[in-house]
């Protein structure tokens, strides 16, 4: 199983899109300079195996120029809640027609809440031609779960989010497992009762870590480190984790000013893996 992290960034990525603070203007400037930084971090997105996308951003496209990939390959698409900065649908009108020929994948299946698919369906009932909307489908899903397609599986849960029925997912392939734990704050008891029942070990977690070192209130819609080495230390006792799991934190805001120091400083301390932009691990 590949996993590639092509997108890294909170909301309003990093540095933030409207943002004057020190932090950012002082990004901003060494980027405008030439200076390439793993500090930069666009929309979070995962892809897995170059077929299944967790989550597209409005970033998406930087993503396929930066890294070279092709998007068309994409079969399954698991949306994680309905926010903008997750899912942003109006780029699907684009996903045939006269806008893309000779596609690798003919049609694209969307896993998502029941919001999920209404904002799919607002966003493309516009622009979106028939011949398009014919290869795009969406596919409702709730908590807790199974879902089978080809030689995938993936097991939905609940998420502590602002967005309405977010969802975790767990996505098992020949095998290998990843779990994604994003956006959350802490997980709900009984998505972890559910993970302790599947009986089934992680071989890597991508873990929300929105505030970095500041702290997070026990109702937060997102984690920072100690919040996050709790829900370590609660999937080791579920059964989720093991020695061998890789635990990655990811999804970084602005605000926590994830300096190239400050995520080292967190890896040392706290022996997480800190995702960046174009990271791939390989399990």
């Amino acid at each position: 199983m590949k996993i590639e992290y092509l997108g890294t960034g909170a909301a309003e990525g990093v540095p933030a899109i409207f943002c004057n603070c020190a932090y950012c203007k002082g990004l901003r400037a060494r980027l405008a300079a030439g200076e390439r930084t793993k500090e930069l971090r666009t929309r979070m997105q995962v892809l897995i195996d170059g077929e299944l996308s967790v989550d597209f951003p409005p970033d998406a496209y930087a993503h396929m120029t930066a890294r070279g990939i092709d998007f068309s390959a994409i079969r399954y698409l698991l949306v994680t809640h309905s926010h903008m900065d997750h899912f942003y649908a109006h780029d699907f009108i684009l996903r045939g027609y006269k806008y893309a020929q000779n596609m690798a994948a003919d049609t694209l299946t969307i896993y998502g809440n029941r919001e999920v698919c209404d904002v799919f369906r607002e966003c493309t009932r516009r622009e979106m031609k028939d011949s398009v909307k014919a290869n795009v489908r969406t596919m409702p899903v709730g908590a807790f779960e199974e879902i089978a397609f080809d030689d995938w599986r993936v097991y939905s849960m609940p998420a502590q989010h602002s967005s309405k029925d977010p969802l975790l997912y767990l996505i098992e392939r020949n095998g290998k497992r990843y779990l994604h734990l994003c956006d959350t704050g802490r997980i709900p008891d009984d998505s972890m009762e559910f993970l302790k029942a599947l009986k089934k070990r992680a071989d890597v977690v991508s873990c929300d870590c929105t505030f970095l070192w500041e702290e997070a209130a026990p109702d937060a819609r997102h984690m920072g480190l100690k919040e996050a080495a709790r829900t370590a230390e609660r999937l080791r006792r579920a059964g989720v984790m093991d020695d061998g799991t890789k635990f990655v934190i990811t999804h970084f805001s602005h605000n926590s000013r994830p300096s190239q120091e400050a995520v080292e400083r967190a890896e040392r301390e706290y022996g997480f893996i800190a995702a960046y932009d174009g990271m791939t691990l390989e399990i």
